[in-house]
């Protein structure tokens, strides 16, 4: 090293352990906010301790994995970092209980290219908020302060759920008959998915700004696009537990096309009546400024449609009254009929 240069430190190498302590103090009370009778272990622990409910006879432990997408490039545009987390947290929660499971608790991820004050506080408050929300514990996670990363004011945001199914009642699509109704649950929005494809409409396209508002929507293109991704937890989980449902599946990236087929066993098909529901003014719009087909429309976007149920015919108006009564949007969509593992969209 030359007599003359300076020694050189992590902080000026872009990595301030101080500030990543001090950030972890502002979270602190966000994570014990989400303890449950099962918690075992306090944050800053090397890894969280958690009982397996001693009500569950047959435990299967469910885990998924996911993030936001490009939905978090409207947070860095805006500076609005409050509802990412909670639709991470709500979005690993519907991935679950499509199998019949309960979130036990979940651990988050946040990798920045450096800490800026109060970021990942509000990062974390959505996270937790979504937990308490769901009844599962925010058992740790992790932040990394990566410099040269990412680009300045930008940071991912990953997560993982554990939650629990007696293994008698795992939901795997296995009951699905011809016959079967596919109910439908409205959802809040674009969710988190098609958000690469909506900037580039919204934004390069139409040249909107995120302040300007939505046409045809109440409020800004933030507003409609920050919107929260649902959680479907409360209003099913009482159908799960009276045996009203055949299978679940979320609508995510692939939209309906793509992620029905996931839960129908071969020689099913889902035959879907999209004159069944008013398409959301959103998807409507971009559909239109965009040039898209109709058929990419139902790949790349819910459009409308944030989960399908399926339940024996029989059961399909009470399924529907018990959603709707919830305080959920639930009709009846289609019908399961026999088939190649498809969705047939009318």
């Amino acid at each position: 090293m030359s007599d003359t240069a300076p020694g050189l430190s992590y902080r000026a190498a872009g990595v301030d352990i101080d500030a990543a302590t001090h950030a972890m103090k502002g979270v602190a009370a966000l994570v014990r906010s989400t303890a449950t009778p099962d918690t075992l272990s306090e944050l800053g622990s090397f890894g969280g301790l958690f009982r397996v409910p001693a009500d569950v006879r047959r435990p299967v432990l469910v885990a998924s994995t996911d993030g936001v997408g490009t939905k978090l490039k409207v947070a860095f545009t805006t500076g609005r970092h409050g509802t990412v987390g909670e639709d991470l947290v709500n979005h690993c929660v519907n991935d679950i209980l499509v199998q019949g499971a309960r979130p036990l608790f979940f651990l988050d991820y946040v990798g920045v290219g450096r800490l800026e004050p109060g970021v990942v506080e509000e990062l974390v408050s959505g996270v937790a908020r979504g937990c308490r929300e769901n009844g599962c514990a925010l058992l740790g996670g992790e932040t990394a302060e990566m410099p040269d990363m990412y680009s300045p004011g930008e940071y991912d945001l990953a997560g993982t759920i554990v939650g629990v199914v007696e293994e008698d009642r795992v939901l795997d699509g296995r009951a699905i008959r011809p016959g079967d109704a596919v109910v439908a649950l409205a959802s809040s929005g674009l969710h988190t998915n098609g958000y690469s494809l909506a900037r580039r409409i919204l934004f390069d396209r139409m040249g909107l700004s995120t302040d300007d508002a939505f046409p045809e929507e109440d409020g800004s293109v933030a507003d409609v696009l920050l919107r929260v991704h649902r959680s479907y937890l409360r209003p099913l989980t009482p159908l799960l537990e009276r045996g009203l449902l055949r299978g679940l599946a979320h609508i995510t990236g692939g939209g309906l096309t793509d992620n029905v087929p996931r839960i129908l066993p071969e020689g099913r098909a889902a035959r879907i009546n999209t004159a069944s529901w008013e398409v959301p003014a959103a998807f409507r719009v971009l559909q239109r400024e965009g040039g898209v087909e109709r058929a990419e429309m139902f790949r790349a976007f819910n459009m409308g449609v944030g989960m399908v149920a399926v339940a024996a015919a029989v059961d399909a108006d009470a399924v529907v009254g018990a959603l709707n009564a919830a305080g959920e949007t639930a009709w009846i969509a289609g019908e399961i009929v026999p088939g190649e593992r498809k969705v047939i969209l009318e």
